[in-house]
């Protein structure tokens, strides 16, 4: 990867001028088109993409020479913004409004779309395995700090945010700010349940982590 320039750090990239900005404004089009026609059908080919970004099939594969390589970019951009999110919330003293903000973040950025609708269409990646690691220590760090405080009920284990993540991801109707406010509707259900009380324990094993990891093989 080239190294970034004086001009590069001082501008974000979609301010760019010339071709460079136009090249980095398709991209952002093609992205957002992406991700509209692949949580509908991730069977869609590369060309309903094109349409609805309204870019030539040529400058899309000028960006992305592959369908393979698309969805890639999709959900490795998710799981950034996951740990991006989970890295505000290290910052944050209070471990309770550390774990539920950032829950709360994540299901507004409906990274969890991503992973439901398209694990096991691409390969991942190693980089992405790197990613997928880190993101995971850092959700167990956020859950490991609840439990020390006290609020998170002794039986909730890691893994269970991103069942709890996927759950809200299930949500969605036609308008997207209806979409927003029922997920986070049932967000702030599923966060009582998830604060410690004098209620049963959780029924049935937690899940074991790496449990899911086995829709990711492509079929």
């Amino acid at each position: 990867m080239p190294e970034s320039t004086p001009s590069d750090t001082a501008l974000p990239e979609t301010a760019l001028p010339g071709r460079r900005g136009q090249a980095a404004r398709n991209d952002v089009v093609i992205l957002d088109a992406a991700r509209d026609v692949f949580l509908l059908d991730p069977k869609a080919p590369v060309s309903a993409v094109a349409e609805r970004a309204g870019v030539g099939i040529s400058a899309l594969y000028r960006r992305y020479p592959s369908k393979e390589l698309l969805l890639c970019r999709l959900c490795h951009d998710g799981l950034r913004r996951f740990i991006s999110e989970a890295e505000v919330s290290v910052e944050e003293p209070d471990a309770w409004t550390a774990l539920t903000g950032f829950l709360g973040r994540v299901v507004d950025a409906d990274v969890h779309s991503l992973t439901t609708h398209l694990a096991g269409t691409f390969t991942p990646t190693r980089e992405m395995g790197l990613d997928a690691q880190r993101a995971n220590e850092l959700a167990a760090g956020l859950v490991a700090r609840a439990h020390e405080s006290g609020r998170l009920r002794r039986d909730a284990v890691t893994e269970d945010v991103g069942m709890i993540l996927e759950c809200c991801a299930a949500i969605r109707v036609d308008d997207p700010v209806r979409t927003s406010e029922l997920r986070q509707r049932y967000l702030a259900l599923l966060l009582e349940g998830l604060a410690a009380g004098d209620g049963p324990d959780l029924p049935g094993p937690p899940p074991r982590p790496g449990e899911m990891n086995g829709r990711w093989r492509q079929s």
